[in-house]
């Protein structure tokens, strides 16, 4: 089965959604002083960007790229999804924000931008699950950066993603074909999905996305987890030295419907006790 494929052909349709009704808030991007609630997040960590040169891995429809880019860094965005860039293409024209856009796996990154380019290879929420290997990928930033170089990765706990939240008391049926079985009234968190990399993906259909009002037109998608651990290892391994690892108690969608609130911010914690999940973490390493 080819894996890439099918997240290819997700990412095409769940592109034509998100920019449709219901998607991401395109017209904001309008605003030359608007940047993303992602990336706002990121900014007290994201450091000093004015200058730089930066790639943003599994960019999408490049908000978060233009968002760098508002404040000071000379961004490449790079996707699988040809879809994707060329929304991403156009939103960026259309607002005058120079970003050099390009459609390639993250595996092949270093052949298509070359090596030793980037002070900064930025990685945002939502991307590692969708790469079956940890520690080739380390070894793909490590590639890209020039020394002195950092990373910036903030993205989904592997808590946060080992979880399934079903309704108490309910065996739901399709629960192995979804990976959020909520329904409707209380429901509670269940650790069933794999915390540590696995070699075969964990297979998903979703007929609709986090973003957007249409049905997705290929629904199938194929995920990996990867243990905190494995993450921090493999980026010390391929040579980089860790300067920050910080976990949050929020993630900027609704991971568990019916267990989370929103703050102003568009952050999403758990309504009750929020302090039992790491959401989301943050890691920041530098090529020495």
């Amino acid at each position: 089965m080819d894996h890439q494929a099918i997240n290819r052909d997700n990412w095409d349709s769940r592109a034509d959604v998100h920019v449709g009704a219901r998607g991401y808030a395109l017209d904001k991007v309008a605003d030359p002083s608007w940047i993303s609630h992602v990336v706002a997040f990121d900014r007290p960590r994201l450091g000093e960007l004015r200058g730089l040169d930066g790639v943003h891995l599994q960019c999408h429809l490049g908000t978060d790229t233009i968002s760098l880019v508002r404040l000071g860094a000379r961004m490449t965005g790079l996707d699988l999804s040809p879809r994707s860039i060329e929304h991403a293409r156009r939103i960026a024209a259309e607002n005058k924000v120079p970003v050099d856009y390009v459609v390639s796996d993250v595996y092949q990154a270093v052949e298509v931008l070359g090596s030793g380019r980037f002070d900064l290879v930025y990685t945002g929420i939502g991307a590692l699950c969708w790469l079956p290997d940890i520690r080739r990928w380390a070894g793909t930033v490590r590639a890209l950066l020039r020394s002195g170089g950092r990373l910036f990765v903030r993205d989904a706990h592997p808590v946060l993603n080992s979880l399934i939240a079903q309704k108490v008391g309910e065996d739901h049926p399709d629960r192995k074909q979804q990976p959020w079985i909520t329904g409707f009234g209380e429901a509670t968190p269940s650790l069933e999905l794999p915390y540590w990399e696995h070699v075969e993906p964990l297979l998903w259909r979703d007929e609709y996305s986090y973003a957007g009002s249409e049905a997705v037109a290929s629904p199938e998608s194929a995920e990996w987890n990867h243990a905190l651990s494995e993450i921090v290892m493999a980026v010390i391994d391929a040579g980089l030295t860790l300067e920050l690892l910080t976990e949050h108690d929020s993630v900027p969608w609704d991971a568990l419907p019916g267990m989370m609130v929103a703050d102003d911010q568009g952050e999403y914690r758990l309504a009750e006790r929020p302090e039992r999940l790491p959401a989301s973490f943050t890691l920041v390493a530098r090529l020495v």
